[in-house]
């Protein structure tokens, strides 16, 4: 269980993939994606 273990944070890191136990992270929306979407819903 190290770098070279794929199943574990570190070793998903070392190989530059994401998955469970490593997930990417999500974009928050920013306030003018907000005020776009009020519009559009009238």
């Amino acid at each position: 269980m190290g770098k070279g273990d794929k199943k574990t944070k570190r070793g998903k890191i070392t190989a530059g993939s994401y998955g469970v136990t490593r997930p990417k992270k999500k974009v928050k929306p920013t306030t003018e994606d907000k005020k776009k979407d009020k519009k559009d819903k009238k």
